[in-house]
C-alpha cells in the first residue's frame, strides 16, 4: 500500500508540473484506450467480432463526439459494447475532467490547481463565472435535458415501431445533446426525414448542446436576478448560430435538386436539419449525404469548419472565432484599430488567439485532405468533406468512412482527435514547454 500510496503522489507531482494542454491532451488519450481495449472485448461485440483498428476508431470517434464509424454499432456491438460507446460520448461531451470535479465538489472538497489550471483553460469562461460553480451547473443541466430528451424521444420511438425503444431514446437523447451523431440506425434519420416531431426533438438537443454551458448557465444567472443581462459572448454565440442556420437552411432550401420534389415544408424541414446538424456537428442526416450536389456540400462544409460554440459540446472552429475574425476584417475594412462588438472593445490576446486557431485547423484541414489523397482512391470532393467532418467533429460522411484503408483510418483518427483538442491546443500540448502559452486553447475567444 505504501508503494501504491508513493506511485500515486509522484504521479501527482508529475502532473503537477504539466501545463493545462498537456494534461488535457494525455486525459483524452487515457480514455480513448481505455475506450478501445474495453471495446476490443469479446463479450462487447456480436458475431465474429471487430478488427482492433476499427474498435480504435470508434473509440476515438466517441470520446470525440465526432459519430463516423467504419462498423455499425448496432450491428457489431451488443448491449454492454454500446454502452461503453455511450459513456466515451458522455465523457467527450461534458469534458473527460467534469465528471471527477463534481465528485471532489460533491464531497465538499475544493478543486486542486491541476483541476483548476485545465478547468480554466477546456472551459474559458468569461468574466464572473465560477469555475466550481459552473462545473456543478454543467453537471446538473446535462443530465435534466438527457432526461428530458429521453422522456419525449421514448414515445416518438415507440409511435414508429422502432426497435428497443426506450434504450434508443437514451442513446439518441445524449448522442444528440452530446452532439456526437452516433445512431443505431445504420442510415442515421433518413427513415424519418419527414417526421417533424423526432427532427425537431434532436435538433433542440443538438442546440442545447452546440451553444454551450455558458449560454445556459448564464440565462439561468439572469432569470434568477443574479445578472441583469447575459454576456457578450452569450450574445454571440446566439447571434451566429442563429445566422449561420438561417443562412445554411436557405442555401440548401433553394440549391438543392435532391429535396426540390418534396413538398415545401418537408423541404424545409430537411433543408434545415442538415443545417443544423452541420453547423451544430451533431453529424446526423435524414437525407443521403452522398448524393448531395457539390453546392450543398459546400456549405455543409462550411458549416463543419465553423461549427458549435466554447465551453458546448460541439466541435469546429467556433462561432466566437468566426466573429472575432469577421471583427478583424470588418475593422481593417473601416480603418479602425480596435475590434469593437456591440460598442465593447475585444481584447488584442482573444484576437491573436482567433487569428492563431483559424490558422492552425485550416493548415491540420489541408494536410489531413492532401494525406487521404495519398492513401484512398475517392473522389477529392469526398476526401474533403470526410476530413471537414472528422476535424470538425461532426459524423457526416459522403459513404467512404466503412471503406477506408488502414493508413486512412489512422488519418481519419488523428483528425478526430486534433478536433476535439483543437488544433491550437494539440500544438501547444506537443511543442511548446511549461509556461508558455500554457493558458491558450482553442476555445479561448470568449468575449
Amino acid at each position: 500500500m505504501n508503494s501504491l500510496a508513493c506511485i500515486i503522489k509522484q504521479a501527482r507531482d508529475y502532473c503537477g508540473t504539466l501545463s493545462p494542454a498537456k494534461l488535457v491532451f494525455g486525459g483524452y488519450l487515457f480514455y480513448v484506450l481505455s475506450g478501445w481495449l474495453l471495446l476490443c472485448l469479446p463479450f462487447m461485440q456480436k458475431g465474429p467480432g471487430v478488427k482492433a483498428l476499427d474498435n480504435l476508431f470508434v473509440a476515438t470517434s466517441a470520446m470525440s463526439t465526432t459519430g463516423l464509424s467504419t462498423v455499425s454499432v448496432w450491428d457489431c456491438y451488443n448491449f454492454l459494447g454500446q454502452l461503453v460507446v455511450l459513456g466515451l460520448i458522455q465523457l467527450g461531451g461534458i469534458g473527460y475532467m467534469t465528471l471527477g470535479s463534481f465528485v471532489i465538489l460533491s464531497r465538499k472538497s475544493g478543486l486542486s490547481e491541476i483541476r483548476s489550471r485545465v478547468g480554466a483553460m477546456v472551459f474559458s469562461l468569461p468574466v464572473g463565472f465560477d469555475l466550481a460553480h459552473f462545473i456543478r451547473g454543467v453537471i446538473g443541466f446535462t443530465f435534466a435535458i438527457e432526461l428530458l430528451g429521453t422522456m419525449v424521444l421514448y414515445p416518438i420511438f415507440l409511435s414508429v415501431g422502432a426497435p428497443c425503444p426506450l434504450w434508443n431514446a437514451v442513446f439518441h437523447s445524449v448522442s444528440a445533446f452530446c452532439t456526437a451523431g452516433f445512431s443505431l440506425f445504420n442510415n442515421s434519420f433518413e427513415s424519418y426525414a419527414t417526421h417533424f416531431w423526432l427532427n425537431s426533438a434532436i435538433a433542440v438537443l443538438s442546440y442545447l448542446g452546440a451553444i454551450g454551458f455558458i449560454v445556459c448557465l448564464d440565462f439561468w444567472r439572469m432569470v434568477r436576478g443574479e445578472v441583469e443581462h447575459i454576456t457578450l459572448t452569450s450574445k454571440i454565440i446566439l447571434y451566429v448560430t442563429f445566422w449561420m442556420t438561417l443562412c445554411g437552411t436557405l442555401l440548401i432550401f433553394l440549391g438543392e435538386p435532391l429535396i426540390a420534389g418534396m413538398p415545401a415544408d418537408e423541404r424545409l424541414l430537411a433543408a434545415f436539419f442538415q443545417a443544423m446538424s452541420a453547423m451544430t456537428t451533431v453529424g446526423f442526416n435524414t437525407v443521403g449525404i452522398g448524393t448531395l450536389s457539390k453546392a450543398s456540400l459546400l456549405v455543409i462544409i462550411v458549416l463543419m469548419v465553423i461549427g458549435a460554440s466554447p465551453s458546448g459540446t460541439g466541435g469546429g472552429l467556433k462561432s466566437t472565432t468566426l466573429s472575432a475574425i469577421l471583427g478583424v476584417i470588418r475593422s481593417a475594412i473601416r480603418g479602425e484599430h480596435d475590434v469593437r462588438f456591440w460598442g465593447k472593445v475585444v481584447p488584442l490576446e482573444r484576437i491573436w488567439t482567433a487569428v492563431a486557431s483559424l490558422g492552425m485547423y485550416l493548415g491540420v484541414l489541408v494536410i489531413g485532405t492532401y494525406l487521404l489523397e495519398l492513401t484512398e482512391t475517392s473522389g477529392f470532393e469526398k476526401n474533403l468533406f470526410e476530413a471537414s467532418s472528422a476535424l470538425g467533429t461532426v459524423g457526416l460522411s459522403m459513404g467512404i468512412t466503412s471503406t477506408l484503408t488502414n493508413m486512412g483510418k489512422l488519418i481519419v483518427i488523428f483528425l478526430m482527435f486534433c478536433g476535439r483538442l483543437g488544433p491550437l491546443t494539440l500544438g501547444v500540448a506537443l511543442y511548446f514547454p511549461k509556461g508558455l502559452m500554457s493558458e491558450v486553447s482553442d476555445s479561448d475567444v470568449a468575449l
